[in-house]
């Protein structure tokens, strides 16, 4: 039997839909602006391009040294996401499937801190990277972000593994395993979908990460993606060179694209599934 639709249903399909629209309008006005020349973006910002203007891709990689740039991006983010999410596995399982003593009183402990806002945290944090010389360090920026447990990634992976069955544990000990095999070769393969789903987030995370960088990195050798594309910005002030810019932001948003489109359904299942077996 076929299900009827009432008006209800229709209404919040439009609304979904305007909000698809509002969403990647922004995204296609950017692309075709970056097609054109300036004098065209000046006559009418709303106007498709006469010609496709792709070199202006070559001169924003160029111009905006986005070749080095995403190679600092590519350390900054690939070296954080292995260690963090390898950290954020070990804290997940100490804390859902380990039983010892005080492991309520930290596992309240960080629940507490979701009721603290980020930003008090970061003049503490500049102090200690400055005193440690850390700052103005791609390495130094990427202990920070790996050291630094979300506590949102860590109940996402924790409430995924709490929701596996725990005899499958008890017999591997039975069995002679070790601590450390039971968990690389029973917890880390059965969690992998909560897993890559904690990872994708990370990676959508630290691309896109902006402010971090901005503070303690100084020398624009070492810039990533985020602070690159904010200094190209401030130089509207005196160049002008829209279209240029327009072609540095296309580029630089098509990792994350990429990530999301190709990801989308690990990112769905993992989260649907933490939430249906716990």
């Amino acid at each position: 039997m076929k299900e009827r639709r009432t008006w209800v249903d229709v209404f919040w399909r439009l609304v979904l839909i305007v909000w698809s629209l509002s969403i990647l309008f922004p995204l296609v006005w950017v692309l075709y602006e970056s097609l054109k020349t300036n004098r065209e973006f000046f006559q009418n910002v709303w106007s498709l391009p006469e010609a496709w203007k792709w070199v202006n891709y070559k001169n924003a990689w160029v111009k905006y040294q986005l070749g080095t740039t995403l190679l600092n991006t590519l350390y900054y983010v690939g070296a954080s996401l292995v260690l963090g999410t390898l950290l954020t596995t070990l804290n997940a399982y100490a804390l859902t499937r380990m039983e010892f003593k005080g492991r309520k009183l930290i596992w309240g402990t960080i629940m507490i801190s979701l009721f603290l806002p980020g930003i008090n945290a970061l003049i503490p944090q500049y102090v200690l990277m400055r005193d440690l010389h850390l700052t103005n360090s791609l390495t130094g920026l990427i202990l920070l972000e790996s050291l630094g447990e979300s506590v949102f990634f860590l109940m996402l992976l924790g409430g995924f593994m709490q929701s596996l069955p725990k005899e499958l544990e008890e017999s591997a000990f039975m069995d002679g395993a070790s601590l450390f095999q039971v968990f690389g070769r029973i917890m880390v393969p059965l969690a992998m979908p909560g897993i890559v789903t904690v990872a994708i987030f990370k990676f959508l995370g630290l691309y896109n990460n902006f402010l971090a960088p901005f503070i303690y990195l100084s020398d624009p050798k070492k810039y990533t993606i985020g602070v690159n594309m904010y200094q190209a910005n401030q130089m509207m002030q005196y160049t002008a060179d829209w279209v240029t810019l327009f072609a540095g932001v296309t580029i630089a948003m098509v990792p994350s694209i990429l990530m999301y489109v190709f990801f989308q359904r690990w990112i769905m299942e993992g989260a649907t599934m933490g939430a249906v077996k716990g």
